[in-house]
């Protein structure tokens, strides 16, 4: 988290809360991609973190868990372990949101996708709850390639095998998503009832993301783009359940379409700069051998 975002983010706790340090967040996923970074954002700027992860005894599956994660807390950052738009989403999200309110949680940020049609329903959800939401629509995370089986993919092969053609993204490092969150939930009312989009600062091909990994590794990786249909086989080959896998490929189906080919500009909304580039994301994970 940048100082100038660190900074504000404790200004507004402790112009809401009197001191930040009384502000009490629930991270669900607090072990995983965004969850991880949230909770040290939230952590730097002097909140006080309550992880709800399986290891905690949370889980998004079982609401008789939930209870005990989220009573005396002030917020939560809300981020399933399934994608936004798969289905029971839209369930879990809203059971789980009614459930805070309820217990006085009242001010909750959604992880979902930029672009996906499929993670309205979860985005409604949570406006229904009578929670004092904001919902985070994040474009393609840049850690999926350094996190995750897409990075096995090219540790392990040189290749990396996906359905997304020849279609641009603007890749977002997730520790842009977690400065906005952490913003999003310290900034009094200011995102209260807000959709944010966030998007890195260029467009780039995963064939051209690919050959950045590549030229920063030095090591001849590669990109081959399949049908989604292929895809959708290959996950069910590798065990995924089946009902899993073809809400997948319906997810890429239209996340990779081309409708998240342009630039979204939350980050430089909230947080008053420039989006991390893509090609410090794949310097700083190369440095660290990751590839």
């Amino acid at each position: 988290m940048t100082n100038t975002a660190r900074n504000t983010a404790r200004d507004a706790a402790q112009n809401t809360a009197g001191s930040a340090r009384e502000v009490t967040l629930v991270v669900t996923g607090a072990s995983g991609r965004t969850g991880s970074r949230v909770a040290r954002a939230a952590e730097a700027a002097g909140l006080t973190v309550r992880a709800a992860s399986r290891a905690t005894g949370f889980d998004w599956w079982d609401a008789s868990t939930w209870a005990q994660a989220l009573r005396g807390a002030d917020a939560a950052y809300l981020a399933l372990p399934s994608d936004v738009g798969a289905p029971g989403a839209a369930e879990a999200v809203g059971a789980l949101a009614r459930e805070a309110v309820g217990l006085g949680v009242r001010r909750l940020v959604l992880l979902s996708a930029r672009g996906e049609d499929q993670a309205l329903p979860t985005e409604e959800a949570l406006r229904a709850s009578g929670a004092d939401w904001t919902v985070v629509r994040a474009a393609w995370f840049a850690q999926n390639f350094s996190e995750g089986p897409l990075a096995a993919e090219l540790r392990e092969r040189g290749e990396l095998v996906f359905p997304a053609g020849e279609v641009r993204e603007p890749f977002v490092d997730v520790r842009d998503v977690a400065d906005v969150v952490v913003t999003a939930l310290t900034a009094a009312d200011r995102y209260v009832g807000r959709t944010l989009a966030l998007s890195g600062g260029r467009l780039l091909t995963f064939g051209e993301a690919v050959a950045e990994i590549a030229a920063a590794t030095g090591r001849p990786l590669t990109y081959r783009t399949v049908p989604t249909r292929d895809y959708g086989e290959s996950l069910a080959a590798f065990g995924v359940p089946p009902l899993e896998a073809e809400a997948l490929t319906g997810i890429f189906g239209t996340l990779l379409d081309g409708r998240n080919s342009h630039l979204s500009h939350g980050v430089r909304d909230v947080l008053g700069r420039a989006p991390r580039d893509f090609a410090d994301f794949v310097r700083e994970e190369a440095a660290a051998g990751i590839w």
